[in-house]
């Protein structure tokens, strides 16, 4: 029989090491997750049209609303998790894995039902149009059905890595990533289901990928496993993974209602091609922020388990280098906007109006780059050890106090441009109280450890 073991190195080994060991194949996964988003896209622009393009974007505000709801079960309960593998409570640990299968159950089914019981009016409030609603209905109708599948997806994902199984974690996301790009081109040319053969892919792979990630978890020669006693809701175990995941929860109820002013800006200021243009320029930045949350899932369960071992030094180091590695790929991401902009959106669509403002919109998009990395490290670095009312302050500061008024404001000035250009000046601003606010926290590393001497 296979020996149980605990991911103790966490505490002993080599930073460098060790967020390397965590954060590559979390990276792995996230790239290849996002290159699967620009292929889908890509599919979707060459094989079904430009509005359906304009109509997938219309879907993002409902698909952040339902992450929103899964990272607030899934982010929590991990780094919670990785708080009580610290602590060498297992016993908690096991129960957290239990909870979580229970609360995403719970919490995809009743959003699904909800969300497609009243999806018409909910895609018109999102910017459709009467030529895009069929294309993002379709697509949501599909993804809505097996919306239980994908909070379970992602939630024992993130219970893999903070259990020491990053490597796994990064299989099943990159298994989903192969089967959807080997059935998507197939249901929407060989079967001619369009967009909603894209959303079906997805589902398929997500529901493929779960069953292995329940064999994992089923194995009872790994220290938290699934087991009978651990399904039954406790409220602690509730309350406190709720309260972790409200930071995650609330920027992505926050990135709904920004992308839904968005939408509704570029609708009133450009119409259904620039809504399509936002959808690509989109999928191009995912990219480099799904690179830099593949870091920030590296150096979550580091920080969680040496900040609940009290070893402030070491959550000090993976801070540091975490950041220094997300400037890199976002500064990448900037000089991408800048000097092939266009290469870049004729990958998506031949239709010139749209390559067009497209390309002009990833330029103004990516302005803030170079120092978006740090803001996105800074608020997950406070989530992942447990501190999350300055994390929620952070995300809502960014989303809430300087975009949304932006939104509302610039494009009265400046049209589309407007639009554009709130992300870039709030990204600024977020990153300024960001860098004020882990000043403060790394003084108060340093008198703690100083204090424990």
């Amino acid at each position: 029989m296979q020996q149980k073991t605990t991911p103790t190195e966490l505490g002993t080994q080599s930073i460098r090491k060790l967020l390397t060991q965590y954060a590559v194949p979390a990276i792995i996964a996230m790239t290849a997750s996002s290159l699967y988003n620009m292929v889908d896209s890509i599919f979707i622009g060459q094989g079904v049209g430009p509005l359906a393009i304009s109509g997938l974007a219309v879907t993002f505000p409902l698909m952040n609303l339902s992450a929103a709801f899964g990272a607030m079960v899934g982010v929590g309960a991990s780094t919670l998790l990785s708080v009580k593998l610290g602590q060498k409570d297992y016993g908690m640990a096991q129960q957290i894995l239990g909870n979580v299968v229970t609360m995403n159950t719970i919490i995809g089914v009743v959003f699904g039902i909800l969300m497609l019981a009243f999806i018409d009016p909910i895609l018109y409030f999102f910017g459709a149009s009467e030529a895009t609603i069929p294309y993002a209905r379709d697509f949501m109708e599909i993804i809505l059905s097996g919306n239980v599948v994908t909070h379970m997806y992602l939630g024992l994902n993130a219970m893999l890595r903070s259990a020491g199984h990053p490597k796994k974690a990064m299989y099943a996301t990159i298994g989903t990533v192969v089967i959807n790009i080997i059935l998507a081109p197939l249901f929407i040319y060989a079967f001619d289901m369009g967009i909603r053969g894209a959303a079906l892919a997805t589902v398929l792979a997500q529901l493929i990928a779960l069953c292995w990630q329940f064999k994992i978890f089923s194995n009872k020669n790994e220290l938290i496993h699934l087991r009978k006693g651990t399904f039954g809701l406790r409220r602690k175990i509730v309350s406190n993974s709720l309260f972790i995941g409200l930071s995650p929860f609330l920027m992505n109820l926050c990135a709904c209602l920004v992308v839904i002013l968005i939408n509704k800006g570029l609708q009133e200021h450009g119409g259904d091609m620039a809504i399509g243009a936002y959808g690509i320029a989109n999928r191009v930045v995912f990219f480099f922020v799904m690179i830099v949350m593949g870091l920030n899932q590296g150096m979550q369960p580091i920080a969680g388990y040496n900040y609940g071992a009290r070893q402030f030094d070491r959550v000090n180091r993976v801070m540091r280098l975490t950041i220094y590695a997300a400037t890199l790929v976002t500064t990448a991401a900037f000089l991408t906007g800048l000097l092939i902009p266009e290469w870049v959106a004729r990958a998506f669509t031949t239709d010139a109006e749209l390559i067009s403002q497209a390309s002009h919109g990833l330029c103004l998009l990516v302005l803030a780059f170079p120092i978006v990395g740090f803001q996105m490290v800074t608020v997950n670095f406070f989530q992942s050890i447990g501190k999350a009312k300055i994390s929620i302050f952070l995300s809502l500061t960014r989303q809430l106090l300087f975009l949304v008024p932006m939104l509302l404001i610039l494009p009265r000035f400046f049209g589309q441009n407007g639009v554009w250009m709130a992300a870039p000046i709030s990204d600024t601003l977020a990153s300024v109280l960001a860098g004020w606010m882990l000043l403060r926290q790394f003084k108060k590393f340093k008198e703690d450890t100083v204090n424990s001497l």
